[in-house]
């Protein structure tokens, strides 16, 4: 099938001819009809199968334009991310680019008064993240009530995040919507927003929830511990990735000897991520790069744009900041840690082996992962191939910072005497200090001095 066939007008089919897209994905043909028909809808689709085309041709395809002349947006598109409201707003951008729509995109972390001037402009397609598109709410700026369409994506990550505050206030000031989600996974959290929320929606799967990716190729490691990880990171990033020809980075050179290759790194936690990025960038100068939250806005936008252009062949980053990497080429992904929640695995996973391209995703699992790996293959109905560890591999028996155990010393409990309550702080006061609380005349003090009263030069009378 191609696009021709979903019956598209003609300023939608020369946008997606300027793209080079021709043909839909299953997601994009399963949800056209669905979405056409004016009903609620649930796509579970993994990343990197199209969701962002599946609800924007349909969406434009119904496009009508509003009799305000104050044009309100009529499209609402919520996701979680900074990264992904840019990334969802230039495919938008793309696709009307012969409509005459405005798109615009709001998100926090930077100035909120430029936004405040580009929706007083008028838009026809906001894309906002929860908090501050609640954020220009508060303020007067954005009415809800002429939103026809609202889209959810990635809206399980958005629940994770604590999101669900504001979804729900959004859901209660647009009156009458159409309402589209899209997700990785089916919770049971996201269960019950749709079953509050929404009215018969139609559930559309491109494959079962936990599916992965027919085309990604996974492998394990059992690995003692952080240092033995990165060890043998270098290992592969120095000489070969599994099934892959040739050199990715020469350590001596410092080269890349590979055309085409992209690895992306995933780790727990921000404080890895820049320990990791200290450990390797050493060997292989300026051909790495990191991003998580405490980067710098304009700083995680340069090290993706250096990745995509394939400045940097390795990328290592924190899951909630790849939410919003969309990158078609990546050739590996490597997850330094096993994912502690399994549908976190799914997303990683997903960010290869996109457009219908071949990718391989490999993970570092240590004894006290195992129970994670156990959750992951349960999630997937999939047993994850273990391989064993290459024979020239440096085991380390040295662990890291936060791999040390932590012990927690229970403060000894002192059994304090009982107090005795006959002996009370208060005792009675000695017989010199008993003394009443009353004025004493001079008259009288005079009388206690001298046994006489004494008078103040007065005469004394005589008696007659």
């Amino acid at each position: 099938m191609t696009f021709d066939n979903l019956g598209l007008n003609k300023p939608l089919l020369s946008a997606l001819n300027d793209m080079g897209l021709t043909q839909p994905t299953t997601i994009q043909e399963k949800a056209f009809s669905v979405v056409m028909s004016g009903r609620d809808m649930i796509g579970i689709a993994q990343t990197g199968t199209g969701k962002t085309l599946a609800y924007l041709l349909p969406l434009l395809q119904n496009w009508r334009w509003s009799k305000q002349q104050n044009i309100e947006a009529q499209i609402l598109i919520l996701v979680p991310t900074r990264e992904l409201v840019l990334q969802v707003a230039e495919q938008a951008e793309k696709l009307v680019k012969h409509m005459g729509l405005k798109v615009g995109g709001v998100f926090g972390g930077t100035n909120i008064n430029h936004q405040v001037t580009m929706v007083r402009e008028g838009l026809d397609i906001l894309v906002a993240t929860p908090g501050r598109l609640i954020d220009l709410v508060g303020k007067g700026e954005v009415r809800l009530k002429f939103v026809k369409k609202l889209v959810i994506d990635e809206v399980d990550e958005m629940l994770d995040m604590g999101f669900r505050f504001q979804l729900v206030r959004i859901f209660d000031n647009i009156p009458k919507r159409q309402n589209l989600m899209f997700s990785a996974t089916l919770t049971e959290k996201v269960e019950e927003l749709i079953e509050t929320f929404f009215n018969a929606p139609i559930k559309i799967e491109a494959a079962p929830s936990g599916t992965p990716l027919s085309n990604i190729e996974q492998m394990a490691y059992y690995v003692p511990n952080y240092n033995t990880k990165v060890n043998l990171l270098k290992h592969w990033l120095g000489e070969k990735l599994p099934n892959t020809k040739g050199f990715i980075l020469d350590s001596e050179a410092h080269t890349a000897q590979t055309e085409g290759i992209k690895v992306l790194v995933f780790v727990e936690s921000k404080k890895i991520a820049d320990k990791l990025f200290d450990d390797i960038e050493p060997e292989f100068p300026n051909q790495i790069g990191v991003v998580h939250s405490n980067k710098a806005q304009v700083k995680r936008f340069e090290t993706v744009r250096l990745f995509k252009e394939g400045a940097y062949k390795v990328l290592i980053a924190t899951d909630l900041i790849a939410r919003g990497i969309d990158i078609s080429e990546v050739t590996h992904v490597i997850n330094i840690d096993t994912p502690e929640v399994a549908e976190n695995y799914m997303h990683r996973i997903g960010r290869t082996g996109r457009a219908d391209k071949k990718g391989q995703a490999i993970t570092y699992i240590t004894e006290g992962e195992k129970d994670f790996q156990l959750a992951i293959e349960v999630l997937m109905n999939y047993e994850i191939p273990i391989l064993p560890l290459p024979s020239n591999l440096e085991i380390s028996d040295v662990l890291a910072d936060h791999e040390l155990p932590v012990y927690k010393m229970k403060s000894p409990q002192i059994k304090l005497p009982k107090k005795d309550e006959s002996n009370a702080a208060f005792h009675e006061k000695s017989a010199k200090r008993l003394k009443e609380n009353r004025k004493i005349r001079r008259k009288e003090a005079m009388m206690l001095k001298y046994g006489k009263p004494q008078t103040k030069g007065a005469k004394v009378k005589k008696k007659k």
